[in-house]
């Protein structure tokens, strides 16, 4: 069985400020880039039998840089849709809704280019993804490039563990990778932000 390699995109300048980036799409910074191409001699070492990404710039930028030849854009892995709290910070949020918490209470809805999704909403799009990869990793690895809170919501359905328990992973850092295996028949996370 192979591994779900999780590949969170590069820095932007949007995560470099702790900015809400779900569908806006902003480039990566030149350290994002320059990590990004750091994560290429470790991918290289893994047999990859499929590469999916994001559709945004600062996804699919991630995997041409990582070297991930073949990166299928799927638009089931675009982030969490912030809805009315697109573009905002954590801080800025909590100044007009103290306590908010992304998991607990979601989002409002925003514009129309920006209309909110709920977390049961981002869960349906992720299994999605992982009813299509899962017959996949019988042959091989198989890489996602993807968002913050997406890549947590992957990774705990993966795990068959409801979407909500997303909160309990550390928020993955730009440019790094994380690596899903089986032990005893069963998913396991095996590492987490690994550079």
């Amino acid at each position: 069985m192979g591994e779900l390699i999780v590949v969170r995109h590069g820095q932007t300048e949007w995560s470099l400020s702790g900015r809400h980036a779900g569908r806006t799409d902003v480039p990566l910074t030149e350290a994002g880039e320059a990590a990004a191409k750091a994560l290429a001699p470790r991918l290289a070492r893994r047999s990859l039998v499929a590469v999916f990404s994001s559709p945004l710039g600062r996804a699919m930028r991630t995997a041409e840089l990582a070297e991930l030849a073949g990166a299928e854009p799927e638009p089931d892995l675009v982030e969490w849709d912030y809805g009315g709290y697109e573009g905002l910070t954590s801080e800025q949020i909590q100044a007009t809704r103290p306590g908010w918490d992304l998991w607990r209470d979601g989002v409002p809805p925003g514009d129309a280019d920006h209309p909110g999704e709920q977390l049961r909403q981002v869960a349906l799009r992720v299994d999605a993804v992982l009813n299509r990869i899962r017959p996949l990793l019988a042959d091989g690895d198989v890489a996602v490039v993807a968002h913050g809170h997406l890549a947590r919501v992957l990774t705990v359905r993966r795990l068959g563990l409801d979407a909500s328990a997303g909160r309990m992973l550390g928020h993955p850092h730009p440019g790094t990778l994380g690596f899903l295996t089986t032990e005893h028949g069963r998913p396991v996370i095996a590492a987490w932000n690994v550079p």
